[in-house]
């Protein structure tokens, strides 16, 4: 009998790449039982580390829970129904989405709480926003606002739906760079437009420092310093004038590359959760982040002691040719791994079946399927030909939505469980 090669949900098999080609499909939960290593897999091969998606997870929720915030962590970084459920199992208050589409799949992963960090304007959102809160009972939802048209536009979409009189929470959002009001009197005239809107309800405030974030103590600290001011400055003109519809109030920040300063802006007072809306925390990685994560530490030490963040994600190749000295070209490139906040890193190099850690090599470019892997001959040796070489991704958000599953691996290389995304 041929082997059936159709794509079915659930299931992974051949149709995906980094799937055994000559494998039959499998269910999700079965791929732990096949013994499979990562030297045994095609590539490229996305992987995660068991271990340090474990420890991020436990360790950014320990965090939250000891600053006195609540984790709502960005599900657009992973779009995993399997890695929501791990983080809402260990103690996320809900999930962040920057659209309908998202929420649509954190609702049936299982969410019950769920903030759109994002703008929403057309009909068709509305509706849908409408339909999951019906057909989800009891699930609290909220998304940003931030000008009168597009309170006007909401306004005009209610009337045609006939939604009736049960309105939809919704956030101010201030901003610099990005979406979000500029001004003080801007957001508080938006405040008061929401107290007698057809549509909306005011429910809090959120905003984005991370655009603005250097990864340098004394900046970043007087960014955040700008922002509490600013957040406390419209919160007490709200409060005064009793324009919260809805207690407890929700503020919300992003928090991936500074949630140690963002934190402090989100916590203490009674009356409000503060939500945090980390998204790359549960995977890492081995730049970009890192970067930030190695100033973070300078300022925390090493709480609850124990390492802080640890990178889980790579993407492992092969060596294709060694056209000349100190160059390798890999079999991944931009459709395997991040390049949108600086090449990925060698991380590993599988050589006699040991892992070790290379030395003197960079990734210097990609193509659509091409990594282009350099080192000084005259300081270090380089792979040969059909060699294994893992990639750290630096941005983990933009490796995740190239892959529809990734292999969880222990710390000897064994499959011990998969991960599905669901990006489109």
């Amino acid at each position: 009998m041929e082997q059936d090669d159709t794509p079915r949900p659930g299931w992974l098999g051949p149709w995906l790449k980094g799937f055994p080609a000559l494998q039959a499909p499998l269910p999700l939960a079965d791929v732990a039982q096949r013994g499979w290593t990562i030297d045994a897999l095609p590539t490229p091969l996305a992987v995660v580390r068991q271990a340090a998606l474990v420890h991020n997870i436990e360790w950014m929720q320990r965090f939250a829970t000891e600053r006195g915030v609540q984790l709502a962590p960005h599900g657009k970084t992973t779009m995993s129904p399997q890695l929501f459920r791990r983080q809402l199992d260990a103690g996320a208050w809900g999930l962040t989405f920057a659209n309908v589409h998202q929420l649509r799949l954190g609702l049936a992963a299982g969410a019950r709480r769920a903030l759109i960090a994002n703008q929403l304007v057309s009909a068709a959102d509305l509706a849908e926003l409408l339909d999951l809160r019906r057909r989800h009972a009891g699930v609290e939802l909220a998304f940003f606002v931030d000008s009168q048209a597009q309170l006007d536009l909401l306004a005009a979409h209610w009337a045609q739906l006939g939604a009736g009189e049960d309105r939809v929470d919704v956030l101010i959002e201030l901003g610099t760079s990005r979406c979000g009001v500029r001004e003080h009197g801007t957001a508080l005239a938006l405040a008061r437009a929401l107290k007698d809107h057809p549509a909306l309800r005011l429910r809090g405030i959120g905003f984005y420092e991370g655009l603005q974030v250097v990864g340098e103590t004394e900046p970043d600290r007087a960014l955040m310093q700008q922002w509490q001011a600013r957040v406390e400055a419209l919160l007490a003109d709200i409060e005064t004038e009793g324009l919260i519809a809805v207690q407890p109030l929700w503020l919300s920040g992003g928090g991936s590359a500074l949630f140690d300063l963002v934190a402090p802006v989100l916590a203490g007072k009674p009356g409000r959760i503060g939500l945090l809306r980390s998204g790359c925390y549960v995977c890492h990685d081995h730049a970009h982040y890192g970067r930030y994560m190695r100033t973070m530490d300078e300022r925390m030490g090493t709480p609850f002691g124990a390492p802080s963040l640890q990178p889980a994600l790579e993407v492992w190749t092969q060596v294709l040719s060694a056209p000349e000295p100190g160059l390798a070209l890999l079999n991944a490139g931009r459709r395997d791994v991040s390049f949108d906040q600086g090449w990925p890193v060698p991380v590993w190099h599988l050589r006699g079946g040991e892992r070790v850690v290379p030395k003197g090599w960079q990734v210097m470019g990609l193509n659509d399927q091409h990594a282009y892997l350099r080192w000084d001959p005259a300081e270090c040796d380089g792979p040969a030909v059909g060699e294994r070489v893992a990639l750290g991704p630096s941005h983990p958000c933009t490796t995740f939505d190239k892959w529809a599953w990734l292999a969880v691996v222990d710390e000897r290389d064994r499959v011990v469980d998969a991960i599905t995304t669901q990006f489109s």
